[in-house]
């Protein structure tokens, strides 16, 4: 969109014509393979925003491997007293590691 929010099309090439897009306004979606991606964008996209466009060149086809969700085994975090154990060594060597240099 222009300053006057008129569309911005192309001046030549295969894009002479057509609308122009606002990399700032750019968005993708991610559609899942067993739904058609026109039906999925008049139904999720069109209603918010009624002048956006697919642009096919730059549409891909692929599986997203949600790797924590499907290899991660759960462990439970530590006791908080053996936290705060180990925590209280480390301060008390590190006391003794500045009084060492300041004497």
């Amino acid at each position: 969109m222009d300053e006057k929010g008129r569309p911005v099309l192309g001046q030549r090439g295969k894009a002479k014509g057509k609308p122009q897009a606002d990399s700032a306004l750019r968005d993708t979606e991610n559609v899942p393979l067993s739904e058609d991606v026109d039906a999925y964008f008049k139904r999720e996209v069109l209603p918010h925003t009624p002048d956006a466009w697919i642009d096919r060149d730059k549409t891909k086809v692929g599986y997203e491997i949600p790797f924590n969700r499907h290899f991660s085994v759960f462990e439970p975090p530590r006791d908080l007293a053996e936290i705060d154990a180990d925590l209280l060594k480390v301060t008390d060597r590190i006391t003794a590691m500045i009084e060492g240099l300041a004497g």
